[in-house]
């Protein structure tokens, strides 16, 4: 995920820099779905023109490509994860000394959780590699 990059990552990175000519060290999958965090002001350079480089770079490794912005600090973490789980959308976000905790309604909770598990697991790592805190959904 993030703090560990495998070669899959590494080529998405590698490709990412290339088409878009903007550099970063956050790749990671969420849902089906290549995630690039980069810095906010970078966003609009690497989208292109009306989104070419994200549809180029989707159509070359065959998934959908979403580009969110890194967060800097804790208070950032609400934007971060609705910007990863969007459409998806959720009540509210709580934010503990050692847990965050997502409020979610019970057919987006089916929807963040996902079949097995899956998706929350996914989100229990992208909030532990990138806040240091455990997760969990309500």
């Amino acid at each position: 995920m993030v703090n560990t990059i495998d070669m899959r990552d590494l080529r998405y990175l590698k490709l990412f820099q290339k088409v878009t000519k903007t550099q970063t060290k956050y790749c990671f999958i969420y849902n089906n779905i290549v995630i690039f965090a980069l810095p906010k002001h970078l966003i609009k350079k690497s989208l292109g023109k009306n989104a070419e480089n994200i549809k180029k770079i989707s159509s070359i490794i065959k998934k959908r490509v979403r580009i969110v912005p890194i967060p800097k600090t804790i208070d950032d973490a609400k934007t971060f994860i609705e910007a990863v789980v969007s459409p998806v959308t959720f009540k509210d976000l709580e934010i503990t000394e050692d847990e965050i905790i997502l409020n979610a309604g019970s057919q987006n909770k089916a929807a963040l959780i996902g079949r097995n598990k899956r998706r929350l697991l996914e989100m229990q790592e992208l909030v532990k590699d990138f806040f240091k805190k455990d997760f969990r959904i309500v």
